[in-house]
């Protein structure tokens, strides 16, 4: 019988019952107790302890759960080694469907493998690069397993950065129920929960066990208006103010507001003549969300020797986002009305040539000799408001047990997941347009009862784009031991098995409600785009003990897809436990990314892009050219066009690990682990700062159009004759390569009269992290640098320290991130502004009150600490980024369990 070590045993018992944020519990004293062989994320084999060659932190969810912790982005946020989260605030003004996605390491969302139950979920219709975090049944989970580390030999593509494994309660027996509420001290923000869940019959005793739980959360909206973030600075500038900016050519231009710009809607000076308005404060910083999930699990005793089980997961969630009324760009303004009488809002200043047309003019119907051009935002039609509504939908069949001395697991999966994007507060550009031109709606002031009426009319709500993502799977693996090859008194482990997927995508817009809001959301009416594929796989792994104190593994893995070909991928790892409290070991393995579906095949559109620039030819410096008017070329959002390529390869990495963990005395554990990721052929889009900023660099993506001009209304496009624009669809942008370490520490104090302590700290500190914009770039650094999508963090720190005695319990958690330096744009001004470093603590309290009555009270955000300021302008929130921090503030929360 096998005598586990003490590190052996702290291990095992850590991946059996889960350790909140831990890597190693406290050892205990040897003894001779029969152990289980279990398996754990990132291995096939089965094994009787933990101790594999492969780095892997532990969650435990009651933990998270008394800090107030009701999300899965809360759970991400608890991880030194994500580097940013992909969440629902960034859903705001973006078409991501309203999904939250994960990020391990830094290197992209789509490069993080998402398990739940150690099987995938299909990804998110809207953008297929990764399964919205949304979806997981946060009440229903035990624990949750991050793989730091490759593991392309095992789980195949998009497990570059790492592998998180959501795993779910098992032979769950009674019942709970749950109802919790958060209250910022700040205006906005308020959230609610509850949760339910049943489990009834003993596997053992029984035969059975059903274990089900239904979970409803509930997120309020923070308004730009809300937080004096958008005060820090004018961000969000738009040179399609209310009331308009108008110009004709470079012969005038005017605002009824200039110079002073302060008769209008939150606007500012422009130029001598003209305004720009502030549109952060109709932005979401935080959105409305609704979200509610069931999970059912069954798990039958076929006979000793095998098991059926049969999962089924249902998830809808609805969030709702917020933005600037919609912009118009390119209004024609005729001098008289149809009839011939003059128009009213005609604007009256020097310079206006009564003969002046264009050839780009001379295409419009109706537009006569002396026109002007007026830059308006439709506030009468109120804020823009987009509703996703995301349902994902899970069958797990699966069958386990042993067989002819072979452990098995084989299951047949079915994912799917829809979309429905609906928008509110928009207008038709077409009745917009003719009313402006023809002297109906005034751009430049009040409406008469005409005008109103117009107004009224042109405003539309509706669908406008809906998508459809399904996964249909198989897989079957054994795994069993080989025998002790090397007399170590340690059996060999053997796994082998296979899976095969098909995938397939569609998203259409609604044709026809799409037409009528082009020039606001560039969405093509005609967009109909799919794509479907095959993939199928082979794999292996062998563990075998060379010596008794040393373990070599071996795994490789076969992937042919049948759109682009196939792929081998091997891993190397050791184990090698010189004293029974110390374990060293490392990792070599290769790994691949091959191209969604949505890399693939994602619809083209027309957009305004999110930062505000200058043309650098027609306003170098920030100065406008002679003959082009400042109002079109200066701090302007310029068209882009996005989309999918089928002119893509597969990403490559490379990984490594080399680390220890030591138990130096008893109930303290440390551990260091040493990572590197080299990543060639990234696939990802530029953006529009990059290309603009290096015009020589990038100049097959600026298309401009027959003027010489790039666009800054949608209605313009994709007409070549109006529509000048930036290429910004995904393609393969070169290398990426970054290394750092993973630091952990974790102590257990017991006490007779005080109760029981523990303390864990997690840190994680990045060496490198250098990438190319395109192969054979210059390597350009992002460790404390905004460069590119924004920043990589020196140092990040979680710090845990919690105490419980009796019926008591309490905590308190403190998240670190470091500063860097900010992205500065073209302002001098703010040249060399350092975002602060960003640190919040957390506390909680909870009491037994009654037999199966627990209470729990806290505060995130103790100290309601601000978030830094940033002038980044990646995000559609201004002032601060929200990718990295929380615009809450100190917010007190209340939750009671009741168990039954």
């Amino acid at each position: 019988m096998m005598i586990e070590t003490a590190l052996s045993r702290s291990l095992r018992l850590m991946f059996a019952s889960g350790a909140a944020l831990m890597l190693a519990q406290p050892a205990f004293a040897q003894d001779n107790a029969p152990i289980q062989r279990v398996e754990i994320t990132g291995s096939a084999i089965k094994r009787i302890d933990a101790e594999t060659a492969v780095p892997v932190t532990v969650v435990k969810m009651d933990d998270l759960k008394k800090e107030g912790i009701t999300t899965i982005e809360q759970v991400m946020a608890n991880l030194s080694v994500a580097q940013a989260s992909q969440g629902t605030s960034q859903s705001v003004g973006s078409s991501t469907g309203g999904a939250a996605f994960a990020d391990l390491r830094g290197i992209g969302q789509n490069k993080t493998l998402v398990l739940l139950n150690g099987r995938r979920l299909g990804n998110n219709a809207f953008d297929s690069s990764a399964p919205d975090l949304n979806m997981i049944p946060f009440a229903a989970l035990e624990r949750v397993e991050v793989l730091r580390d490759g593991a392309s030999s095992l789980y195949g593509s998009d497990a570059v950065g790492g592998v998180i494994n959501f795993i779910t309660k098992k032979d769950y027996q009674g019942g709970t129920i749950t109802l919790g509420a958060d209250s910022p001290q700040h205006a906005g923000g308020s959230a609610n929960n509850f949760n339910a869940g049943y489990g009834w019959g003993d596997l053992d005793k029984n035969g059975f066990n059903i274990f089900a739980v239904v979970d409803h959360q509930e997120q309020h909206r923070i308004s730009g208006t809300q937080r004096d973030y958008n005060r820090r600075f004018f961000g969000g500038l738009s040179s399609s103010p209310y009331p308009a900016n108008w110009s004709q050519g470079s012969n005038a231009s005017g605002n009824p507001a200039a110079p002073d710009c302060t008769a209008g809607d939150n606007l500012v000076p422009g130029n001598a003549t003209t305004c720009y308005m502030s549109t952060s404060p109709y932005v979401d910083y935080v959105p409305k969300s609704e979200r509610t999930t069931g999970l059912i699990r069954g798990t039958f005793k076929i006979n000793e020797n095998h098991e059926l089980g049969v999962e089924l997961l249902s998830t809808q969630s609805k969030v709702q986002t917020a933005i600037a009324p919609v912009p118009y760009g390119n209004l024609y303004v005729n001098s008289t009305r149809t009839d011939g009488s003059a128009n009213p809002y005609f604007p009256s200043a020097a310079g206006i040539d009564p003969t002046y047309m264009t050839e780009a003019g001379s295409l419009v119907d109706g537009l006569k000799p002396g026109y002007v051009v007026a830059k308006w935002r439709d506030l009468p039609n109120g804020s823009r408001r987009d509703e996703n509504i995301n349902k994902q939908n899970r069958l797990v069949v699966s069958l386990k047990g042993v067989v002819a001395g072979w452990d098995y697991e084989g299951a047949v999966t079915y994912n799917e997941n829809k979309v429905r994007e609906n928008l509110f507060g928009y207008s038709n550009g077409d009745i917009i347009s003719a009313g402006v031109m023809n002297g109906i709606i005034n751009p430049f002031g009040a409406q008469d009862a005409a005008g109103t009426a117009l107004l009224n009319s042109a405003a539309l709500n509706g669908n406008i784009m809906n998508a459809k993502g399904t996964n249909k799977g198989a897989d079957l693996k054994f795994s069993r031991e080989v025998g002790d090859w090397f007399s170590t008194g340690h059996q060999a482990g053997l796994a082998v098995g296979a899976q095969y997927e098909h995938q397939d995508f569609r998203m259409a817009a609604n044709t026809d409600f799409a037409a009528k809001v082009v020039a606001s959301t560039g969405i093509d009416p005609d967009t109909l785009n799919s794509g479907s594929r095959n993939v199928s796989a082979f794999f292996s792994e062998l563990n075998v003990p060379v010596l008794k104190n040393l373990d070599v593994t071996a795994a490789v893995r076969y992937d042919k897809y049948s759109d682009f070909g196939h792929t081998a991928n091997p891993k190397f790892s050791f184990n090698y436990r010189p004293t029974g409290d110390l374990l060293v070991r490392g990792s070599f393995s290769k790994g691949f990314r091959a191209p969604s579906l949505y890399d693939l095949y994602a619809g083209n559109a027309y957009t305004n892009g999110a930062s505000t620039l200058n043309d650098p030819v027609n306003c170098p410096g920030g100065t406008a050219a002679p003959g082009k008017p400042a109002n079109a070329n200066c701090s302007q959002q310029f068209q882009v066009l996005t989309g999918g390529s089928t002119n893509l390869s597969p990403e490559r990495s490379k990984n490594a690990t080399f680390g220890v963990m030591w138990e130096p005395i008893k109930n303290l554990s440390v551990g260091a682990d040493f990572w590197s990721i080299r990543l060639t052929n990234q696939i990802g889009t530029l953006t529009d700062s990059d290309v603009l900023a290096h015009p020589e660099l990038f100049a097959s993506h600026i298309i401009r159009n027959a003027s010489g001009d790039l666009a800054t209304d949608g209605s313009l496009c994709p007409n070549p004759l109006t529509c000048g624009y930036l290429d910004l669809r995904t393609q393969n942008l070169g290398d990426v390569n970054t290394n750092g370490i993973d630091l952990s520490a974790n102590y257990r104090l017991r006490t007779k009269d005080y109760g029981s302590f523990t303390f864990s700290d997690n840190a994680t500190w990045v060496h490198k992290y250098e990438y190319q914009n395109f192969a054979g770039d210059e390597m350009h650094q992002r460790v404390g640098v905004y460069s590119g999508d924004g920043p990589i963090f020196r140092w990040q720190n979680t710090l845990n320290v919690n105490w419980s005695k009796g019926k008591y319990g309490a905590g308190l958690t403190g998240h670190y991130k470091s500063g860097y330096q900010d992205y500065n744009g073209e302002d001098a001004e703010v040249a060399d502004h350092r975002v602060a470093s960003y640190t919040t603590w957390d506390t909680y309290g909870s009491y037994e009150a009654m037999q199966n009555l627990t209470l729990t009270a806290g505060v995130r955000n103790l100290f309601d600490r601000n978030p830094p300021l940033s002038y980044q302008t990646s995000n559609f929130q201004v002032g601060y980024d929200p990718r990295y921090t929380d615009p809450t503030g100190r917010t007190f929360y209340v939750r009671a369990t009741y168990n039954f």
